[in-house]
């Protein structure tokens, strides 16, 4: 598989379980069993959860990172993940949080990320 498809997969896969530990707490409390959970509790599940985000995000930086032989630079792989981040962000809100809205000033924010992008890819 060509290595920035495949960097690109392992950082969406990393980023859905960073969402999740880092935002999944905030739905999960609405669950009986959650409430009772202490705030320490949480944030061992929660460090579990990033676990797994861990190592998904580790593999897709070395395979894509410039200097092991892939087709990113450091720059390039930070703003792709960070679009990715919020790209898996957004359809987690939407998907889980049915009383957030996604409004104009938000899809306006994308896509001057995805200028950014643009110009970070720029050479």
């Amino acid at each position: 598989m060509n290595k920035g498809i495949l960097t690109v997969l392992l950082l969406i896969v990393s980023n859905t379980f960073m969402t999740f530990a880092w935002y999944g707490h905030l739905k999960f409390g609405q669950m009986n069993w959650f409430k009772n959970l202490s705030l320490v509790a949480i944030i061992f599940i929660s460090w579990g959860i990033a676990l797994f985000e861990y190592s998904f995000q580790v593999p897709a930086n070395r395979i894509g990172f410039k200097e092991n032989g892939g087709p990113f630079d450091l720059w390039q792989l930070k703003v792709i993940q960070e679009v990715i981040t919020l790209t898996v962000f957004t359809a987690f809100t939407i998907i889980f949080f049915k009383n957030e809205t996604f409004r104009m000033n938000h899809l306006i924010g994308f896509c001057f990320l995805v200028v950014a992008v643009y110009f970070i890819f720029k050479k």
